[in-house]
């Protein structure tokens, strides 16, 4: 039996981000149900292309990262429960392509459509306490080598965000004098993100700034994992 062709992204329609945008204005359950079909043509089906088509371009790199339509993309429904704000849906699409291929992976590469903040995010976001301890005492170990990579990846137009990052540093790592290191020793997350125009979506080359992102990302991913994974694999030992 030969195997099936690979997926191929063609882009989004010029109605997916209009979608999303009618979506917020129509909160509730009726006009979703009642437009469910407009949302897997426009918004559910081309997502899960790009998920797909990226996964096998990784597979051809090498780089250990897939997903499908079924496990790598986040559900439209809000989780209400414990929100003030009870309005059902989600008014952006998102998506992650990890290791294991699933949501529950905290590291990997992040896509998210929104009217007006499209953009592909990668990295490690918020480790467990003891992967982050590792993580950092692996950035204090090889300073060098991580902030090279850091540099590598300004040069490309990519930082890490600060906007989770804490005040002031650890008491763990009060002893670290070194300035670069001691701002590194406040993040929780390390994952930089690449802005993509509302237009660029349409475009079949989006898949290419996806896969590109993730390339340049991954001295950053390798690093972190070697720190990371022998605390995880204790952990679920």
């Amino acid at each position: 039996m030969s195997e099936s062709a690979p997926v191929t992204f063609s882009g989004f329609t010029d109605q997916s981000l209009k979608f999303l945008t009618a979506l917020g204005f129509h909160q509730n359950r009726e006009w979703f149900h009642e437009n469910k079909k407009l949302y897997e043509q426009v918004v559910k089906i081309p997502m899960g292309d790009l998920v797909e088509a990226a996964s096998s371009r990784f597979a051809d790199l090498d780089i250990p990262l897939h997903g499908t339509r079924k496990t790598s993309m986040f559900r439209v429904n809000r989780d209400v429960r414990f929100s003030k704000n009870k309005d059902p849906y989600n008014t952006h699409a998102s998506a992650v392509v990890t290791r294991n291929g699933t949501k529950k992976d905290g590291s990997g590469a992040y896509m998210h459509f929104k009217p007006g903040n499209c953009f592909f995010a990668a990295g490690v976001w918020y480790p467990e306490s003891k992967q982050l301890r590792a993580l950092r005492e692996m950035i204090i170990e090889q300073r060098d080598e991580f902030l090279g990579i850091e540099s590598d990846l300004e040069d490309k137009g990519l930082v890490f965000g600060t906007d989770s990052a804490l005040k002031r540093i650890p008491p763990a790592f009060k002893h670290v004098e070194d300035e670069n290191l001691q701002r590194l020793m406040k993040q929780k997350s390390f994952v930089v993100e690449r802005k993509i125009d509302d237009a660029d979506i349409q475009k079949p080359e989006l898949l290419d700034t996806f896969v590109a992102l993730t390339q340049d990302v991954m001295p950053l991913l390798n690093f972190c994992w070697r720190a990371m994974d022998p605390v995880r694999d204790l952990d679920d030992g």
